[in-house]
């Protein structure tokens, strides 16, 4: 049996090459559980493995992908049976294993989520490793006593993967919700996902001297790290949580202590790849409530594997705006 892949090649200078090529089961690396892959996604690390690999791709050729949803094929672990939905996220698949930017995959059965029944394929793909990230940030902050009424909630990068599902997830629960973005035509799309401000990222993206400013926000999302996440820990209110995410503004965080200590604001680290299996269920429990399927739509743009190597340009560049679903079999 053949199928179609996106292989990822380096030559003897050490260059990538991205080209969808044919296959069979043979060359799939070994696993419990054969999938028939029908949706992937976009995300930023597909962009670095489709490109110089950003370090995390081991050996070549590779097969990018860290998200797939799509029906078990055959599996030798009793847990999944052919014809069961499931979906992928984390574990370094598509970095250091292959990945879902194939027609076919085999993948160990640890990795593998049922998908809750009200959940299409297309649909988990566009909710992907972003729209997860974003229900375990919200689930974090609602760990830590945040509650609708308490005052608005903060978004970073809000017109990106993790934004999107964020802003989209936080306004169905009742949350007043305040986007930033650097990108002015994207404020229509954001209202439409609910938030109810708008603020440019000039006015947050900067460091400033006074460790403490007007307590502001009763939490936040942040995508985006470095001097904004710095800023931000500064305008939270007495006791307030951020849940941080990404690290698109940077690795380094410009901070002062003092919001620790006086306002006993606390910073809650996000990892959606070694997420245990019983928080993954829970999540994906919580998008299928909690996630608004009319606002995921609108949220997608759809794409094919021939696409994969100018998205994972784009991407790198942060011109992909909320979900780009990929189609393998078209």
């Amino acid at each position: 049996m053949t199928f179609k892949a996106l292989v990822v090649d380096k030559d003897a200078a050490g260059a990538t090459h991205a080209a969808i090529k044919t296959l069979t089961l043979a060359d799939l690396p070994a696993g419990e559980v054969l999938v028939a892959v029908e949706y992937s996604t976009v995300n930023y690390k597909d962009g670095l493995c489709m490109g110089s690999g950003g370090g995390m791709v081991r050996n070549y050729p590779h097969v990018p992908g860290i998200d797939f949803a799509g029906i078990v094929e055959a599996s030798d672990d009793p847990r999944y049976q052919p014809g069961d939905k499931v979906v992928l996220t984390g574990w370094r698949v598509g970095e250091a294993y292959w990945g879902g930017f194939a027609q076919k995959a085999r993948v160990k059965a640890d990795w593998l989520v049922p998908l809750p029944a009200t959940l299409t394929t297309r649909a988990a793909m566009a909710v992907g490793t972003a729209g997860l990230t974003a229900m375990l940030a919200v689930m974090a902050l609602e760990a830590h006593g945040l509650q609708p009424g308490q005052g608005p909630v903060l978004v970073t990068g809000a017109a990106g993967g993790v934004g999107s599902a964020a802003v989209a997830i936080l306004a169905h629960l009742g949350y007043e919700v305040a986007a930033v973005t650097g990108r002015p035509e994207t404020e229509a799309y954001l209202r439409d996902l609910g938030a109810t401000q708008i603020i440019p990222r000039d006015q947050i993206n900067e460091t400033v001297k006074r460790p403490l400013e007007s307590e502001t926000w009763s939490g936040c999302i942040d995508a985006v790290g470095g001097a904004m996440l710095a800023r931000v820990l500064g305008q939270l209110k007495y006791r307030a949580s951020v849940a941080a995410v990404g690290l698109a503004g940077g690795t380094n965080l410009p901070a002062s202590v003092i919001p620790f200590l006086l306002r006993g604001v606390n910073l809650l680290g996000i990892d959606s790849v070694l997420q245990p299996y019983a928080n993954r269920q829970a999540a994906w429990a919580r998008i299928a409530t909690d996630l608004p399927q009319d606002k995921l739509e609108s949220m997608v743009t759809m794409a094919t594997l021939a696409d994969l190597p100018r998205l994972g340009v784009e991407i790198l560049a942060g011109q992909i705006k909320g979900r780009c679903v990929i189609d393998v079999n078209s």
